[in-house]
């Protein structure tokens, strides 16, 4: 039985999901379990659908299933940022999300001519996701809570450093090109290590491209004496972490105690997690 309900779980007909819907109900003391499994796993579409017949079924609590995936140590960077997205919109259509960076990846191999090298490959990117895509910096409202979420930066196409960052190193990812996010001290960027000599790019600034010089000398300007772990790639629990510290320092800006509240316990969360098994 198990098999026939996994099978149609990302079907997407209304029909179905209806017909799903009403099954699970009907059988939730033995399909909840089943459907949460599914919710925890690695493969990310399914765990997304289950995840939605769990809140179909009130059965789904995004602040709880984002603290199980900190627990979880199966840091995944795209389906923690989506699952970070959901605690904002519990509605969040994810495949919507997928499709965009599916087709943003597709426009940059209609580009891309072969052989070419990965810097070749980054300014195609850097086309498409900053001048036909139109994703740029959000200078303008840079404490908006809302520039930290995956989603709603895919929608207004601006966000943070960090989140067009990690959107940049997804669409990467789909062109097999294997980036890391760069934690800087007060800024973010991405990383090359791929060439003899590594290259940044910065997405806050239309993807320019950087030289470790050129980060040392932006360090240096604001007074920071910068040190080679500083262009090290960041793990993907500390770009979420990130993330939520980003999220509770903003929307305390906005008098928003609740959420700060919300989005601080998530950073506890992380760095409890970290410390538990650092042991």
């Amino acid at each position: 039985m198990h098999g026939a309900y996994r099978a149609l779980l990302d079907d997407t007909d209304p029909v179905v999901r209806a017909a799903l819907v009403e099954e699970f109900g009907q059988r939730s003391a033995i399909v909840v379990p089943f459907l949460q499994e599914i919710a925890r796993g690695q493969d990310r579409m399914l765990a997304w659908h289950a995840a939605w017949f769990l809140q179909q079924l009130k059965c789904s609590d995004p602040v709880a299933d984002f603290k199980s995936f900190i627990r979880s140590l199966n840091y995944e960077l795209e389906t923690g940022a989506l699952m970070l997205s959901r605690i904002h919109s519990p509605q969040l259509d994810v495949g919507a999300c997928y499709a965009l960076f599916d087709e943003i990846a597709g426009r940059c191999r209609e580009l891309m001519v072969e052989p070419s090298t990965a810097r070749d490959r980054c300014r195609v990117l850097n086309r498409v996701l900053f001048h036909e895509y139109g994703f740029r910096g959000n200078v303008e409202h840079y404490a908006d809570p809302l520039n930290n979420f995956i989603d709603e930066v895919l929608s207004r196409r601006k966000g943070l450093p960090i989140t067009l960052s990690m959107i940049y190193v997804m669409v990467a990812q789909r062109l097999g090109l294997n980036l890391e996010p760069v934690g800087l001290p007060g800024h973010f960027v991405v990383g090359c290590f791929l060439e003899s000599t590594p290259f940044f790019i910065d997405p806050f600034d239309q993807g320019a491209l950087r030289t470790p010089a050129d980060l040392f000398a932006l360090l240096r300007e604001q007074h920071i004496e910068p040190a080679i772990a500083d262009l090290a790639p960041t793990p993907v629990r500390e770009v979420l972490c990130r993330c939520c510290r980003n999220l509770s320092y903003h929307y305390a800006i906005a008098h928003d105690d609740v959420q700060a509240r919300l989005y601080a316990e998530l950073v506890e969360e992380f760095e409890a997690t970290h410390e538990r098994n650092s042991k």
